[in-house]
């Protein structure tokens, strides 16, 4: 069953993962980071995560998440919630069942988390995202 885990542990054991650790944000990623800032990255977080992932049958799901275009898109696989599928196995959400306010918080909370490490390791100093 879900219940609220804690995200640096989240964090760390994705790190474990050879094909989830690979996932970087490119140039083009950190250019729309900074200008649009995390407060825009969180609300495009919650709206791709309310239409592409809290039904419980989402179409096309373990397809529904491009693989670039978007530095939401790039957390999104980096974390493993990119598909109904990858939450179960990563974050014991399971399948079938429409995503609660909750558990919609956690998975954008993972992401946001993702992105300000990125971001973060790759922002010069005098660049700070919000």
């Amino acid at each position: 069953m879900w219940q609220n885990r804690n995200i640096e542990l989240i964090w760390h054991r994705l790190q474990l993962s050879t094909f989830r650790s690979n996932f970087q944000l490119k140039q083009q990623d950190f250019v729309y980071l900074q200008k649009k800032g995390m407060d825009t990255m969180q609300a495009h977080a919650r709206d791709f995560i309310a239409a592409r992932l809290a039904p419980a049958f989402p179409p096309k799901d373990g397809k529904q998440t491009p693989w670039r275009g978007h530095p939401v898109f790039v957390a999104q696989h980096a974390t493993a919630t990119c598909c109904r599928g990858c939450l179960e196995k990563w974050h014991a959400i399971a399948k079938g069942q429409p995503l609660d306010d909750a558990q919609q918080d956690y998975i954008v909370q993972v992401i946001m988390y993702w992105l300000k490490q990125r971001g973060a390791q790759s922002v010069n100093s005098g660049d700070h995202l919000q």
